[in-house]
């Protein structure tokens, strides 16, 4: 049913076999994170907004059913340090802040906002994959050439 949809087999796959531990990331780079926030200084950034293309959005608007929205994790591991996790979600917890436009939403839960304020959430389309995708994090020092990792600016 997920091929049927277009979700990508990994994210699915993800989700059902790792299941997003709350506080796993807060709890391995606390003193990081603190760090991090403090230098800061992009006003886009501060607002802690995330951004979505036209792109990302009508494919959104294609897969999505009912209360269905995309999440977005960060996680530790990549071949950078972190990596971005996409995954459909309907639950909306008390921690997670909810991004809407054009009647399609992201969510993201505090503890990866902060690696990803400022940020786009892309959809591409190319002949090997069609997947989601950060684009311009202004969180991000450098990333490997899939985009699926990243490591911090400290």
């Amino acid at each position: 049913m997920a091929a049927a949809r277009g979700l990508s087999l990994t994210a699915t796959a993800l989700r059902a076999v790792i299941p997003w531990r709350r506080g796993r990331l807060s709890a391995c780079c606390q003193g990081l994170q603190t760090r991090w926030e403090a230098s800061s200084s992009s006003p886009e950034a501060s607002e802690g907004q995330i951004h979505l293309t036209d792109s990302c959005v009508r494919r959104l608007l294609e897969i999505t059913e009912g209360s269905e929205f995309l999440r977005l994790e960060v996680e530790g591991g990549g071949c950078s340090g972190f990596q971005y996790k996409f995954s459909l979600d309907t639950v909306v917890n008390p921690d997670d802040r909810v991004f809407e436009q054009g009647g399609a939403r992201v969510v993201v839960d505090s503890d990866s906002l902060a690696f990803v304020k400022g940020a786009q959430v892309d959809f591409s389309q190319e002949l090997i994959r069609s997947s989601f995708q950060v684009l311009n994090n202004p969180q991000a020092e450098q990333g490997c050439s899939c985009g699926s990792s990243f490591s911090v600016k400290l």
